[in-house]
């Protein structure tokens, strides 16, 4: 087997050693080794260098895109849960490696030299944001809501609309959150209309909470009805029962600045009297993944004496990004957020943007087919559904049809996701950012000139 490469000439090879940071210098060895054991034992006996290495491409394509990696989003979903929801920002990718780096004053009190509370800085800034008396942050607001529902409802009924009866992805129905909390779902209304007098009709002694629940991926019209916040807060008070809002996507923001649908913002949720109040730190905050509970200072203190908080607390790099989030908002500057920039950038600029990507790719690659178009984005994430945001794209052709150029994208270092529409890849502009263009251009031309 004299004629097999050494495993130098592979693990030396530019493209294979574009591996190696993402796996590792090891693991891109043995997957060399692997292959050219392979060959030895007689499954490719005659390969020369040029096959052996096609092969050990093809393993390590099929390694890395089992690891977690960055990937170009040209889908124009902003807050895509598949690729990990909103992006953080600098400052709080520098408060996550600053931090994260060395040992923090994370529950400990520097004045006092005693333990301290991990959530208090963050809760301080949530509370000048929103107008709340107290807040908590937890893994998710999935988590956040079942916390809320464990410790004040549990063998206990929770009154909800049957119209926000909601299932999001991945299967997860909110039904099935107040059964795991050992509350008692109690449904009122009809899927299109419910009034204040369902409410009042499905009270009793075993009532734990009034609660609201955002619609997240879809919206309802025509023939509706539903209670506004501020007459189902006085009801619950009236009745002297929690009034509790599920409302998901976290806004902080009026999101009309943006030319986007009125979103109820937590602080209008709160000033609307709402005990308490769950939202998405991914979401419209623009921040990390979290759960984030704000409203009446004993009820968050109650929350904080529950055991079930430590299962589901946050570590100090979430808890870094958050606060570097929340101070875009105190600062004024919410267009440092990825988010908000994205938004921000005109229909115009990306178009202008996609033509100067095409020019690029055909000065390379003058026989592909791409062009530049108008098209539209979405916000994702459960927020705004039916919401389309004008955008441009690339939009690429191959002789072997989209669904080959689209997996030949995916195999890119970074990986690159777009979107099939009338067999071309649409690769959307308003969710790529201006340093992702060149690497995207790379991925185009090496994923088109090889149909051609």
């Amino acid at each position: 087997m004299r004629h097999i490469p050494a495993v130098h000439r592979f693990t030396t090879d530019p493209a294979i050693a574009t591996y190696a940071p993402l796996l590792g210098p090891g693991a891109v060895k043995a997957h060399v080794q692997a292959e050219l054991e392979r060959a030895r034992e007689g499954f490719n006996p005659e390969a020369g260098f040029d096959a052996l290495r096609a092969a050990v491409l093809e393993r390590l394509s099929r390694a890395a895109a089992a690891s977690l990696t960055g990937v170009i989003n040209g889908s124009g979903v902003l807050l895509h849960t598949n690729f990990g929801r909103a992006p953080l920002s600098a400052r709080a990718l520098d408060a996550v490696r600053s931090l994260g780096a060395g040992y923090t004053n994370l529950e400990f009190d520097l004045e006092s030299g005693e333990r301290g509370n991990r959530y208090e800085r963050v809760s301080s800034l949530l509370c000048e944001l929103s107008g709340a008396r107290a807040a908590l942050i937890v893994n998710n607001c999935a988590a956040a809501v079942l916390l809320v529902l464990d410790t004040f409802a549990r063998g206990r009924e929770v009154v909800v609309s049957r119209g926000e009866l909601i299932e999001i992805g991945g299967g997860f129905r909110l039904p099935d959150v107040l059964a795991k909390s050992g509350a008692t779902l109690v449904e009122v209304g009809t899927t299109n209309k419910t009034y204040a007098r369902d409410y009042r009709n499905a009270w009793n002694a075993n009532t734990a909470l009034f609660m609201r629940t955002h619609p997240s991926n879809f919206r309802m019209s025509g023939f509706t009805a539903a209670v506004p916040s501020s007459a189902l807060t006085a009801l619950a008070r009236e009745l002297e029962v929690m009034s509790f809002e599920d409302l998901g996507s976290g806004a902080l923001l009026d999101m009309t600045a943006f030319g986007l649908p009125a979103e109820p913002t937590l602080a209008q949720e709160i000033a609307a009297g709402f005990d308490l109040v769950t939202v998405s730190g991914d979401k419209l905050l623009g921040g990390p993944q979290c759960g984030i509970i704000a409203g009446r200072a004993d009820l968050i203190a109650t929350l904080t004496r529950n055991p079930l908080l430590r299962a589901l607390r946050v570590d100090k790099m979430t808890l870094a990004a958050l606060h570097a989030t929340l101070g875009a908002y105190a600062d004024g500057n919410p267009q440092e957020l990825p988010l908000y920039a994205m938004l921000a950038v005109s229909q115009a600029t990306l178009l202008e943007r996609a033509r100067r990507i095409c020019a690029a790719i055909l000065e390379r690659a003058p026989f592909v087919s791409v062009g530049a178009v108008e098209t539209f984005a979405t916000t994702g994430g459960g927020t705004l559904p039916d919401t389309q945001i004008p955008s441009a794209a690339v939009a690429a052709r191959a002789r072997d049809g989209a669904e080959a150029l689209a997996a030949r994208l995916r195999r890119a270092r970074p990986p690159v996701i777009g979107r099939i529409e009338d067999d071309r890849v649409v690769v959307d502009l308003r969710t790529v950012a201006e340093s992702e263009l060149p690497a995207l251009i790379d991925a185009l031309v090496g994923a088109l000139t090889h149909s051609v």
